[in-house]
């Protein structure tokens, strides 16, 4: 049997430790079908019922495992349905591979059916972008590809046409005439040196050890370096603010945690950021400047894996490139113990506020159900090392409020793009590259209804995710945002009747369980984590339930009641949520 040029791909790919693909097949990558099928042994096809759904779940391997994930999509609308997904992976600067088809060579530009240039149309997505259109282009070109994707952290792209992918593998149809040869590459990356420059963190250290209100900042880049983190913050006497993404780079309950700061985040967190006169950032590039120190009132040191993103939110008086991990260990010896315990303590006990304020909104006794109870009993029950994926939008708030990071506990959304529908595709993704664990998604009905078919992909590949629906029937976030613009919401509630995403998942052979009642909801919560397969509650939660920012300002405040001037239609029912909210928080 003729070795072909897909072979070759497929086999480059194994070399670099890749064991899944995740894809929907079509005419334009037949040839890299048969590839897969002749090295099925090797890697595995990961069959989705979106191509949207294999880019997020390529994007959430990566994520989880650090090593490059892999999405496959067909010539034309395959490949343009995989952008939203890539972009999740170029925001939040994971390495990701997408492999697609194309024409033939011969029809190329000739208008032919579903011709797409999808190397042009992937030109701002992509680290690298490559038309493939001679066989002794691979393997070397696979290895330039994974390299870029690695070492610029963002989206490889290659597109192969038709009859390239089943051409004889290494063949070179066109004779040479310039003085080369196709690279002879291997499948090999080398990281660049993660220990910040020695005169830099000196600098550093001079100006932490000088520091008597400090505060580390710590995001995504730092989730490997929880004990250098912790290690820094102990030394330094400094609480620690996590971003969202961030979220599982140390305990909730450390005595260093003060939760998060924007709109998702807690009062302590915000009040540190106005007190801090000296702000440590670690492994974050956080964009919502608003919620950052004014420039000039707090020195800032960083710790950046990348020379273009230090700096780049407010000035930063020792910007250090280098890894999270490597970075803090070496910078602890330069430190110096902080003696003052005061301004960790006040935070400390600031935060025990917080925690009583969130407990009290979980309530068992609200109708309709309070989405923190919801998001309460699902953090009560799940294992110590269980994975919990998030949608975007106000779901987003109450994981961030109320599941706990505690013992492994992991915590993925999208960061930076904060695009709807990821929490089931990243749910898919975890369970099969961890296939002990417990894999929750957390989503809202608004992006579960977008590709709800990938709970039939779990059920058909027995990966026994949970999926945990916050159902109120309307765009929640989208609802909040136009009325803290002093706008009546408009457009953002769907239509009666309110989906039973719950009968979906007993149609795919899974656990569903439609819950209204929050008398019910810890037992089916409960049940659904323990069953042996792919399960789902869909829970009736209050649609009238704000996610009140951490520290609501004066503006804030302003122009929510403007909303209701103008005629908000739901300003009753919000108004006694709010009233019930504050009544629970005193009655503590």
């Amino acid at each position: 049997m003729t070795r072909i040029v897909a072979e070759s791909l497929i086999e480059r790919l194994v070399a670099w430790g890749v064991d899944t693909v995740f894809g929907l097949p079509g005419d334009g990558i037949n040839g890299i079908m048969e590839g897969l099928r002749r090295h099925r042994d090797d890697v595995r096809f990961l069959l989705v019922h979106h191509e949207e759904a294999a880019a997020f779940m390529a994007t959430a391997h990566a994520k989880a495992t650090g090593r490059i994930g892999v999405c496959l999509a067909t010539s034309g609308p395959g490949g343009i349905h995989l952008l939203n997904g890539l972009y999740d992976a170029k925001l939040d600067h994971q390495p990701v591979l997408a492999i697609t088809g194309m024409q033939e060579t011969s029809v190329l530009g000739t208008g032919y059916q579903q011709e797409v240039h999808l190397d042009r149309l992937y030109e701002d997505v992509t680290e690298y972008n490559l038309l493939i259109d001679n066989p002794a282009q691979l393997p070397g070109v696979v290895d330039l590809a994974i390299r870029a994707a690695y070492a610029r952290r963002g989206v490889a792209h290659l597109t192969i046409p038709n009859d390239v992918q089943v051409a004889p593998a290494h063949e070179d149809p066109y004779p040479g005439v310039a003085p080369a040869r196709p690279p002879a590459t291997a499948p090999i990356y080398l990281s660049a040196p993660g220990v910040p420059r020695q005169e830099d963190l000196e600098a550093a250290a001079s100006v932490l050890n000088a520091a008597t209100r400090p505060a580390i900042l710590a995001g995504a880049g730092a989730l490997h370096a929880r004990r250098e983190v912790l290690a820094v913050a102990d030394v330094l006497g400094a609480p620690v603010i996590k971003t969202l993404p961030g979220k599982a780079v140390i305990p909730d309950d450390s005595p260093f945690a003060v939760g998060g700061i924007g709109l998702l985040g807690t009062r302590p967190g915000e009040e540190l950021v106005e007190d801090c006169d000296t702000l440590f950032m670690i492994g974050t590039n956080f964009p919502y400047t608003k919620h950052l120190p004014e420039p000039g009132q707090a020195r800032v040191v960083q710790l950046e894996a990348d020379p273009i993103r230090a700096g780049v939110r407010m000035p930063t008086e020792v910007p250090m490139i280098g890894d999270a991990k490597q970075g803090l260990a070496a910078l602890l010896p330069l430190l110096e113990r902080n003696g003052d315990r005061g301004h960790l303590a006040k935070y400390a006990k600031a935060m025990e506020r917080w925690r009583a304020d969130m407990a009290a909104l979980r309530s068992s006794d609200r109708h309709p159900i309070a989405p923190q109870y919801l998001m309460a009993c699902v953090d009560e029950v799940a294992d110590d090392d269980a994975i919990l994926t998030c949608d975007s939008g106000t779901i987003a708030t109450w994981a961030a409020r109320q599941w706990t990071i505690r013992g492994e506990r992991g915590f993925y959304l999208s960061g930076n793009l904060a695009t709807m529908a990821p929490g089931l595709p990243y749910a898919v993704s975890m369970q099969h590259a961890f296939p002990g664990r417990q894999v929750i998604a957390f989503v809202g009905d608004g992006g579960f209804a977008m590709l709800m078919a990938e709970f039939l992909t779990a059920a058909q590949h027995r990966l026994p995710i949970k999926v945990i629906v916050n159902n109120n029937n309307a765009l929640g976030q989208i609802l909040w945002e136009q009325m803290v613009l002093g706008y009546p919401e408009h457009g953002v509630r769907f239509a009666e009747p309110a989906a039973d995403f719950s009968a979906w998942a007993r149609s795919c052979g899974g656990y569903g369980r439609k819950v209204s009642d929050p008398r019910d909801l810890a037992e089916a919560v409960r049940e659904a984590l323990a069953h042996d397969g792919p399960a789902l509650v869909d829970a009736d939660v209050n649609p009238d339930e704000p996610p009140m920012p951490g520290k609501v300002t004066y503006e804030q405040a302003k122009k929510f009641a403007e909303a209701f001037l103008k005629g908000q239609p739901h300003k009753a029912s919000i108004a006694t949520t709010l009233f019930k909210d504050k009544i629970s928080q005193m009655g503590r």
